[in-house]
Formats: structure tokens, C-alpha cells, sequence
């Protein structure tokens, strides 16, 4: 039996302050359990709004949402665009989850479910594990072509990804002298997830590209943008002619040669660019004397020098190639074995014509 000290008649003041704690605990923790409860749980409505590309958050057609974990940017800004986007209720309770979790948030775009409490936010941010699709880009193949094989994976629209490539503030933000990014998206296997953005598409590719160029030859950096078109174009030419690697830095030696002396290039990558890229016909089975006559500036066989622009998506090879050409006294060159793939070079008109007597037609 507690007893009450007998002169106040009051009880032991420890006593007192530990029926004091005993009465706030029983306070104070359903209510912290209860804020927490209310601030972890899925913003109200369930619906996310207040959103563009440029908050780095898109949804589709589906109803997915993706957010996008920008690199090097803070807890504390992914928390503002949760809240302003309407993901989570409270930014201050998603810092507090920041600021006590084990883990830090890992750059990438991640798919949200919809509703989602700030905890299961959390932890896929901090995951790492996103959603993407394997998309494959073969050399040689234009924008329009890349668009196709983007809107097929379920990346983005090919009308989009289209309007993007002419993106006058994309185009001008990689310093490229040409109407669109043709020839400058590098072609490679990707990662994007479902429904992502074409413009950042465009650029994971376009920045690919730039990387990649300045590998096989690190003066590109120096190098003026008009001058760089001229490689990029010459590249995507030889890309569309070799189909034996080791012959490529040969054929654009060829083409150098030609270019210098003011020779037309007669390519017929060029007249099947303007059949297929311009006019919009399906791809030729083979290329005829009228198809050498159509008037374009990207028909070599009319118009001297190189084309107004690149034809296709230059690889490796063929960069390597257009910076680093064969020097050779060859100007001419035609296919002599379909099956392997070689050509014959030769270094005279006569020399060409009787070489086409013996060999299979092509060439030029």
C-alpha cells in the first residue's frame, strides 16, 4: 500500500511524475501513432495531378505513373515534387523517412502504384528495381525507322519521337547544323520503360552518340560543328554501302578522293534515303536508271559534294571510317562477291567498267 506522506498528505513526488508519464504515454503514443498512420498512408483523391515531362513525371494511356529520381538530387526536392505532383500527402513526413532510413534514393524513372503509402514510395525509390524494356537500334536505320521500332516496344510514339528529333532547342543544345537529329542518335541496345518520354529517349541516344564518338576520336570535342556534320554525314553514307567492316575506312578514302576533286559521289544509299525517307515509297528491291534522276539535293548522282544531311545511323565502323579514312588512290568500287560481301576498288572509269563485265552489277 502506497502511503501518503503525513504532513502535506500528498503522495511521493516520484510517484507523481511517473503517473504523470504513465498518463501522457497514453497520450502521446496513440497520437504519434496515428500521425503517422495518416501521413503514411496514399494522398487523398488516389489520383496524382499538377504534373508535365518537365517535373520529370509522366503516366500512360494505361494509368501508370512513372517518376523520375533525377541524378545527384536531393531527398528533400523528391519529397517537394511527390507532394506538389499529389503522390504523398506530407513532404515533411516523407524527409522524415529520408532522414531516418538506411538507404539513399537511387537515380532512375520507377513505376509508381497507384495508391501507394510514402513508406512503399520509399522503398521502391530506394530499390533501385525499375521497369524497363530492351530495345535494340540497328546501324544504318533512319528516324523515321528508330520511331517504329521505339512506338512497337511500347517506349513512346513514333510521332512524338519524330517531333522531337526536330526539337529546334534539342537540335541547338547538342550543336548540330542540321533540321533534325538524324545520323546523330548512336545506334545501340537500350533500356527505357514503358511510355517514357520521346525527348529523353532522343537524348539517352543522342548523348550515346557524343560519348561514343569522342572514344574513336577524342579531337571530335575540339572539332567545329559544321566540320563534325560533314564526318557524321560522310559516316552515315559509308554506313549504308560496306557490309565488310575491314573495307569501310576504304570506301570513305574513295569518297574523300571524290570529294576533293568535285566529283559526284553516286551513291545509292542517297537515292534509296529519297525514296524511302522523303517521298515515303517502300524500299526498293533494286535502284533503276529513273530512280538516279530524281530531283534531290540528297541525290549524289545529281548533285556534287555530300548530301544536306545524314541518311542513317552511322555505328562505329562507319564513324571510325569517316575520321579515320584508307589512304588510296582508288575512286571507284563495286560489289564482287554478294555472298561475302566484298567489292572491287579500282582507280580508273575504264578500269570500273571492265571490272563490271566480269563481276556482278553494283557498286558504282
Amino acid at each position: 500500500m502506497i502511503e501518503k506522506n503525513k504532513k502535506t498528505g500528498h503522495l511521493p513526488l516520484i510517484l507523481r511524475l511517473s503517473m504523470v508519464f504513465v498518463a501522457l504515454s497514453l497520450f502521446i503514443v496513440p497520437l504519434s501513432l496515428g500521425v503517422f498512420i495518416y501521413f503514411n498512408a496514399p494522398a487523398a483523391g488516389g489520383i496524382p495531378h499538377f504534373f508535365t515531362e518537365h517535373d520529370g513525371i509522366t503516366n500512360d494511356e494505361n494509368g501508370n505513373y512513372f517518376f523520375e529520381v533525377r541524378r545527384g538530387e536531393s531527398a528533400m526536392s523528391v519529397g517537394n515534387r511527390l507532394e506538389s505532383a499529389g503522390f504523398i500527402k506530407n513532404r515533411y513526413f516523407w524527409y522524415f523517412l529520408c532522414r531516418f532510413g538506411n538507404e539513399h534514393l537511387k537515380t532512375g524513372t520507377y513505376r509508381l502504384e497507384i495508391p501507394s503509402s510514402q513508406i512503399a514510395i520509399y522503398r521502391l525509390l530506394v530499390s533501385g528495381v525499375q521497369i524497363l524494356h530492351r530495345v535494340t537500334v540497328p546501324e544504318g536505320v533512319t528516324l523515321k525507322k528508330t520511331a517504329r521500332i521505339l512506338e512497337e516496344a511500347g517506349i513512346c510514339s513514333a510521332d512524338d519521337f519524330i517531333s522531337a528529333t526536330a526539337d529546334r532547342q534539342i537540335i541547338d543544345s547538342y550543336k548540330i547544323p542540321n533540321d533534325t537529329m538524324e545520323g546523330y542518335l548512336f545506334p545501340d541496345t537500350y533500356l527505357f520503360p514503358s511510355g517514357f518520354p520521346a525527348a529523353r529517349a532522343l537524348k539517352a541516344m543522342a548523348d550515346n552518340f557524343f560519348i561514343k564518338i569522342e572514344k574513336i576520336e577524342p579531337s571530335v570535342v575540339s572539332m567545329n560543328p559544321v566540320e563534325l556534320n560533314k564526318k557524321v554525314i560522310l559516316a552515315s553514307i559509308v554506313e549504308r554501302e560496306y557490309r565488310v567492316a575491314d573495307e569501310a575506312p576504304l570506301m570513305a578514302g574513295v569518297f574523300y578522293n571524290r570529294l576533293n576533286i568535285g566529283m559526284a559521289l553516286q551513291s545509292c544509299a542517297t537515292v534509296e534515303y529519297v525514296i524511302t525517307e522523303i517521298q515515303n515509297k517502300p524500299h526498293p528491291s533494286v535502284i533503276l536508271n529513273r530512280d538516279l534522276e530524281i530531283p534531290s539535293p540528297y541525290n549524289t548522282y545529281l548533285v556534287p559534294g555530300l548530301p544536306p544531311g545524314p541518311i542513317s545511323a552511322p555505328g562505329e565502323v562507319a564513324l571510325n571510317a569517316a575520321l579515320k579514312p584508307e589512304r588510296t588512290d582508288f575512286f571507284y568500287f563495286r560489289l564482287d562477291d554478294p555472298q561475302s560481301g566484298r567489292h572491287y576498288f579500282s582507280k580508273t572509269l575504264d578500269e570500273h567498267i571492265k571490272a563490271g563485265q566480269l563481276l556482278p552489277k553494283g557498286g558504282f
